[in-house]
């Protein structure tokens, strides 16, 4: 995020694409609650009739996989009735005369016809956000997982920038992460193509000074992504895999391809708090400590850094991740000895100019916003702030490509996947509580009624949803909250393995896979239940 949690309740104008906050980032709905109690205008941009839509001002109830488009078209208004920021991109930003001529081919009656969102709504919706006085976008993978998912990002950026909603408070782009510390496994280096602090593997100087830290050679050339080492697996070109707190057999696309590619390997290991899915499948399974077990640091969203403290001993031989990866390192003849989380953050601090000025010593009085350069720094909570980190923000102009997988005859209606507010992820750690899932028991299938009258589906209805690469069977419930056309539901379940059914294929920069359109057909397949 550009900005902070708590700047959100601020915001006089949010725009909310590809997310559904109050369910996948509740704390973060409290925000935007605050920020429409205070007179903030709300745009919701998606499919479905959530409840985040039903607080909006303006639902703008996007075909999926038209978010360029609309984006686009968000901008074309704002140029065409010259509301864009003149000061903030002659002095801040480059390349606006190709955007320009980009965003002619975007009248909002164009890209109705392409998104299904009314022209007049989006005229409303630049107005309001370009006039805004403070005006934030969130988003988040429901933005991200598709085909095109780094264009759609980077028209966000033109869009904010565009109308200099960028570098002050309670505005900027506000992308909210899926889990409690993905920002910091990201900043830690878990991508393909960095060290920690997004410091390239190609970068000469960059893998000079981690070598030396390391006494290894570090490679040039960047790595797979998670989906290409599964693809990699299946086809041999990966013989083992150590997998740590991630269970693919249920949320990676094409899941049933997963569990093959697993199969092949020689040598497969998972590091986990539970004998998940994937485990199972495992030569070898590593019982680690979870968050309440260990001491180290959190990343959360917001780039706060905080600590986090253990409060009880790991059960039986579990471990903490830290650890573990040690005595597995030495085990393997590198002399990894750290002694303590804290050592460990020493050396982060050392080789990471983002983290420099970030010490425990600090995190005890509370959290800290990278980038903290100095022990002096008191962090930063807005990026951006007068300039950006490559000197001129960049307009990239992006044209809407339509999903790799589009409904036909045979598989006539799209599919998408998402959260529910009371089950996380593939259920590994929520369906264990004895209280959520007595709450929310099973998993169903949204049906439009219009749909549902075609097909003789009634809500308790056992149905069958067949993809390309799969299928499932479901329990269905007949509701508006998705429209004619789209059914909906969620990865969080084992007995619904939703994602044998989704499309792998990728984002050509991210190499993010299209979770959120994938075709397929729904049929009746047993009596109905209560639901």
């Amino acid at each position: 995020m550009t900005n902070t949690i708590r700047e959100i309740g601020g915001a006089d104008f949010i725009l909310a694409i590809g997310t559904n906050t109050t369910e996948a980032h509740p704390v973060i709905g409290l925000q935007v609650k605050k920020a429409l109690r205070g007179g903030a205008v709300l745009a919701v941009v998606d499919p479905r009739d959530t409840e985040l839509a039903r607080l909006a001002h303006h639902h703008l109830r996007i075909r999926p996989g038209t978010d360029v488009a609309l984006l686009n078209g968000l901008a074309h208004v704002v140029v065409a009735e010259e509301l864009w920021d003149r000061d903030f991109v002659a002095a801040r930003t480059e390349g606006f005369e190709a955007l320009r001529e980009t965003l002619a081919a975007y009248p909002p009656e164009r890209v109705a016809e392409i998104t299904g969102v009314p022209a007049d709504t989006i005229r409303a919706v630049a107005r309001g956000y370009a006039r805004a006085s403070r005006a934030s976008i969130l988003y988040t993978m429901g933005l991200t997982q598709h085909a095109c998912g780094t264009a759609n990002v980077l028209a966000v950026a033109n869009l904010a920038m565009l109308c200099g909603h960028v570098g002050k408070e309670s505005s900027g782009v506000n992308p909210l992460r899926g889990q409690n510390n993905v920002q910091g496994a990201c900043d830690m280096g878990a991508l393909p193509n960095v060290l920690t602090g997004y410091q390239s593997v190609a970068d000469e100087a960059v893998r000079a000074k981690f070598g030396a830290a390391w006494g290894a050679e570090i490679p040039s050339r960047p790595g797979l992504t998670v989906t290409e080492m599964i693809e990699a697996a299946g086809e041999g070109r990966i013989r083992a895999m150590y997998v740590m707190g991630e269970n693919p057999v249920l949320s990676d696309p094409d899941a049933g391809h997963v569990t093959e590619a697993l199969k092949k390997l020689d040598f497969l290991v998972v590091q986990d708090i539970f004998l998940t899915e994937t485990a199972q499948l495992a030569h070898v399974v590593l019982p680690a400590a979870c968050f309440a077990e260990k001491d180290g640091t959190f990343t959360n969203t917001e780039r706060r850094v905080q600590r986090v403290r253990k409060a009880v001993e790991p059960p039986g031989r579990a471990k903490a991740d830290w650890e573990i990866v040690c005595l597995v390192a030495r085990a393997l003849g590198y002399p990894m000895g750290y002694a303590s989380p804290a050592e460990i953050m020493e050396e982060i601090r050392r080789l990471t100019p983002s983290y420099a000025g970030i010490t425990y010593e600090r995190l005890d009085r509370g959290g800290l916003h990278w980038p903290c350069p100095a022990e002096d720094h008191p962090g930063t909570p807005i990026l951006h702030v007068g300039k950006f980190a490559r000197g001129l923000g960049k307009f990239h102009p992006v044209e809407h490509i339509p999903p790799d997988e589009m409904p036909d005859e045979e598989y006539p209606m799209v599919l998408s996947t998402g959260r529910r507010l009371l089950h996380y992820h593939t259920g590994t750690m929520t369906l264990r509580t004895g209280t959520l899932e007595v709450r929310y028991p099973e998993e169903y299938l949204e049906v439009n009624p219009e749909d549902a009258a075609r097909l003789g589906i009634e809500s308790g209805d056992l149905v069958r949803v067949t993809s390309r690469r799969g299928l499932v069977e479901v329990r269905a419930r007949v509701t508006d909250v998705v429209p004619p056309g789209l059914v909906f539901t969620s990865f969080h379940f084992p007995a619904v393995a939703i994602n044998r059914l989704t499309n792998p294929a990728r984002d050509p920069v991210a190499k993010i896979p299209e979770y959120k359109v994938c075709a397929v057909r729904v049929e009746k397949a047993g009596p109905a239940a209560a639901v």
